[in-house]
């Protein structure tokens, strides 16, 4: 599988909206994969100081060495996240998103994936895509999802720091 929006909506990804302008209550409620893209012409311009929240007394920053050594450079998807339903039963893809919205924000986070992303120029530019999964599915999915990506570009997407496993 190619990575790019047009493969993502074949393989059933829906959304594509930009962080900026996303519209929390369109996004599902159901337990989820969801990948943040850049749009066409994105260029990474590195913040020196993440927009993000503070995680454990932790700054979610890195510096400008650290964030280029990340990045893919002919890669379109920049973060490859899953969404489940919590131990509760009231999560999924709407709360997950909106949490790692509010992170880049500045929020406190419960959870600091992704935290790259909010390290970048322009980020709110930056599309979400989402796509409804069963539960049961979620974990092999997000694997399948990094190891194809690796498999591509010989590496992780660049917000991803660490291997899905099942």
């Amino acid at each position: 599988m190619q990575f790019n929006k047009k493969a993502l909506k074949d393989d059933g990804f829906t959304g594509f909206r930009p962080i900026a302008s996303l519209e929390i209550n369109r996004i599902p409620q159901r337990q989820g994969i969801f990948a943040v893209l850049r749009p066409e012409g994105f260029e990474p311009r590195f913040l020196a100081k993440s927009t993000a929240g503070v995680f454990k007394k932790k700054n979610p920053s890195l510096p400008e060495s650290g964030l280029a050594a990340e990045w893919v450079a002919d890669a379109d998807v920049l973060f490859i996240g899953k969404a489940g339903l919590g131990s509760k039963g009231n999560r999924g893809l709407r709360r997950q998103i909106q949490e790692f919205v509010d992170f880049g924000r500045g929020k406190p986070p419960g959870h600091w994936d992704g935290r790259l992303i909010w390290q970048l120029a322009d980020a709110g530019t930056l599309l979400v895509a989402w796509k409804e999964l069963p539960a049961e599915a979620l974990n092999a999915a997000q694997t399948t999802y990094h190891a194809e990506f690796r498999q591509i570009h010989g590496r992780l997407p660049f917000a991803n720091l660490v291997q899905a496993r099942i």
